[in-house]
């Protein structure tokens, strides 16, 4: 094998990389879409069937701390850690402890809905944000 072959190999090599990452991307980014609709849907079905909003709460990554944020909408899971505010964008609800989040409140940005939550995790429990949603929406006030 020559010098040749092994910059052609090379090339190869950094190509099909390339292509994988490219198309991974493409992947996450229709996955994100199609949740993104998800949520949006979710938002526009619990303000018609009029169920009632929190002022959410986010929690420290460390589980000690808890703050107040200005965001107004529906906890989507038991531990009130990922939410949809009243806009229809998805927030995960915890952020790092901060002396500011104490005193002024916490900020959390919107975030990209997965398709399907939990995958990947340590304790193996997913499941699909479709259901996660519908799941809500059915039990209502009652959720609480």
């Amino acid at each position: 094998m020559g010098v040749d072959d092994d910059a052609q190999w090379r090339e190869r090599q950094r190509r099909a990389v390339t292509a994988h990452a490219a198309a991974d991307a493409q992947e996450r980014a229709a996955e994100q879409a199609e949740a993104a609709k998800l949520v949006a849907a979710f938002a526009a079905e619990a303000r018609r069937r009029g169920l009632a909003t929190d002022r959410l709460v986010a929690t420290a990554h460390d589980g000690r701390s808890r703050y107040r944020t200005r965001i107004t909408g529906w906890y989507v899971d038991r531990a009130r850690s990922r939410a949809v505010d009243t806009d229809g964008r998805f927030y995960l609800l915890s952020v790092p402890p901060s002396l500011g989040s104490r005193l002024f409140g916490a900020e959390p940005p919107p975030s990209a809905p997965p398709l399907v939550i939990g995958r990947g995790g340590r304790d193996g429990e997913s499941v699909p944000l479709a259901t996660l949603l519908s799941r809500r929406l059915e039990a209502g006030d009652d959720w609480r």
